[in-house]
């Protein structure tokens, strides 16, 4: 019945397969490798992320450069992202698999449009916006819950130099140090990239053409923030080499080595046995983000699939029931760590029980993940990361494949058209006032 029992990529991780049938998915892997290389980085595909580590490694220095000048231009104690979806969340991930900003301390986020969460958040920066440097995320410049968090702050901000004595003209001059935007290269394609120009902000940092949000983990606001949080500059080499390497492993027409493909084959061949249910849990604390990071990939791209994604131990007991539960059909998966350090013995003993119980109870793998002190490994971390991408878009294609239905001209998976039914709603209608004003303030009752 098992096609595959473990694949170990040499990038410092390794998979293992349980009760799985990967066998239809191998038959027609040719066909979907081709389709895949035909489409990777053309214009158009959504799929520039496949190559784009190799693209940034050229981009390091010119990364930490922009970092330090922001540093020593404002005197900022603080790093806020202001960005939603995959602006936010890859950057999430990214810092906690690498081990950064634990604290909390370095790296503050904004996403939020309502009054308590603004005040918690200004509270944060120990309310006094001259604290924070800002790092605005939005490939139009336009998304509106960024852009009133952003018009916000830059007002208040340019108050408070004001309220120090400073000109409106001066207090403008000082606010533009604070900020550095991440958005389309083009003026023309962005107001934000208008407004940074024009005011003089610091830097060039884009979101790539055709890469999607939550594929765009590896793209420039995330490789700022985590240099500004202080990942080493050998670390993010390391970091986007294993991620290159990754792409490299994801197209070999071999499943016993394409441990990218054969994530996704196992899902595809789950529901295709009538497996309605999916879970998918991370081990450990490095993972909180991940979670939601994985979830919105999953939604935004799987979107006709049911998976529940969780961190455990914090979920296990609760889930347990459900899972466990033999009227209950499942597929699981269990990321976990190789510990090498005081609880090791602890931690592999509960794996090896996790383990058991999920292979018993339905199909099952489980993807071990080297570890340093504090995260993965540099290298590990590119590598899974890129890891998710592949298997993600695999899944539609394989499904597809098997089921011998077209693909359309441009992959469902890497599209996202039906968030524009909320964003048409917070549009006006014909003859009504606006529904919702960026940067609008509220007068106080």
């Amino acid at each position: 019945m098992v096609s595959i029992k473990a694949i170990n990529t040499g990038l410092g991780i390794a998979t293992s397969y349980f009760r799985t049938d990967l066998s239809k998915a191998e038959k027609v892997m040719p066909q979907v490798l081709d389709e895949f290389s035909k489409r990777a980085n053309k214009p158009g595909q959504f799929l520039n992320w496949v190559d784009l580590p190799e693209q940034q490694l050229k981009r390091v220095d010119e990364i930490y450069d922009m970092v330090a000048q922001l540093k020593n231009q404002s005197n900022a104690k603080f790093l806020s992202v202001f960005g939603i979806g995959g602006s936010k969340h890859t950057v999430e991930h990214m810092l906690g698999i690498n081990g950064l900003n634990i604290k909390k301390n370095k790296i503050l986020f904004f996403s939020d449009v309502d009054s308590v969460s603004f005040n918690r958040y200004y509270n944060r920066i120990d309310g006094n916006f001259t604290n924070s440097n800002f790092l605005i995320a939005s490939k139009s410049g336009s998304t509106f819950e960024t852009k009133d968090g952003f018009l916000k702050v830059k007002q208040m901000l340019e108050e408070a130099y004001i309220n120090k004595g400073f000109s409106k003209e001066r207090a403008e001059k000082e606010t533009a140090k604070h900020f550095i935007a991440v958005t389309d290269k083009s003026p023309a394609g962005s107001e934000l990239r208008r407004t940074s120009d024009s005011e003089n902000w610091l830097g060039k940092l884009y979101i790539h053409d055709d890469v999607g949000g939550r594929f765009s983990a590896l793209d420039d606001h995330a490789l700022f923030t985590l240099a500004y949080a202080g990942m080493k500059k050998e670390d993010m080499i390391k970091m986007l080499k294993g991620a290159q390497s990754m792409s490299k492993i994801a197209q070999t027409n071999d499943i016993k080595l394409n441990d990218p493909f054969a994530q996704a084959a196992f899902w595809v061949s789950a529901k295709l046995n009538g497996i309605k249910t999916s879970v998918h849990q991370y081990l450990g604390s490095m993972f909180e983000d991940t979670v939601n990071w994985h979830s919105q990939m999953q939604n935004e791209s799987v979107k006709n699939t049911l998976k529940q994604i969780a961190k455990v131990p914090d979920a296990m007991h609760h889930s347990s029931e459900a899972h466990f539960n033999p009227a209950n059909k499942y597929a699981f998966a269990l990321t976990s760590p190789v510990d090498k350090g005081i609880a090791r013995e602890n931690s592999m003993g509960y794996i090896e029980a996790l383990n058991k119980s999920y292979s018993n109870a339905g199909p099952f793998f489980n993807e071990s993940v080297e570890t340093s002190v504090l995260g993965l490994k540099p290298g590990t971390a590119g590598a899974l990361t890129q890891s998710r991408a592949f298997s993600t878009v695999y899944q539609e294609m394989i499904e597809k494949e098997i089921n011998k239905e077209p693909l359309p001209n441009v992959l469902d998976s890497v599209l996202q058209p039906h968030v524009e039914v909320y964003k048409k709603n917070l549009k006006p209608q014909p003859g009504e006032p606006d529904v919702v004003v960026a940067g609008r303030f509220s007068k106080l009752a």
